[in-house]
């Protein structure tokens, strides 16, 4: 009979949402597990309406960014991906020790995991740094 009902259209697609939903949600109070800090975990528990028990969150503190040392080019690059893996991209930034911005690129991957995106960024640093010219890096 259920499955009669489903065939013929007599059960809607928004009430079988609203059931996982609810059965989800009434699994994840009972829980005692922690979701990982991933924004794609959060999205999904957020969107079934489950109370959240995050992993401990590190103690944040001050960094202070130094200019490089006379005649020396610092290098700051970071990448990221949405997703694991998802849409990537790197960049970075080239400053001179006199407080001098020399340059900087970004550079956009299809899917990759953020790690190799990291990995991205400082191989295309140093490829950069030879197109300029930069030796004290």
């Amino acid at each position: 009979m259920r499955n009669y009902d489903r065939f013929q259209d007599k059960i809607g697609v928004s009430r079988v949402i609203s059931v996982i939903k609810y059965l989800t949600c009434l699994v994840g109070k009972f829980s005692k597990a922690s979701m990982k800090n991933d924004m794609m975990d959060f999205s999904v528990i957020k969107f079934f309406g489950i109370n959240t028990r995050t992993g401990k969150v590190l103690r944040p503190f001050p960094i202070r960014w130094k200019f490089p040392s006379p005649g020396w080019v610092k290098i700051n690059t970071d990448g990221a991906a949405r997703g694991y893996p998802g849409l990537a991209t790197c960049g970075g930034i080239f400053c001179g020790s006199m407080e001098e911005f020399i340059g900087a690129f970004s550079a956009f991957f299809d899917v990759q995991t953020a790690l190799v995106a990291e990995f991205y960024g400082v191989i295309y640093a140093l490829e950069e740094t030879q197109k300029l010219g930069l030796t004290n890096v």
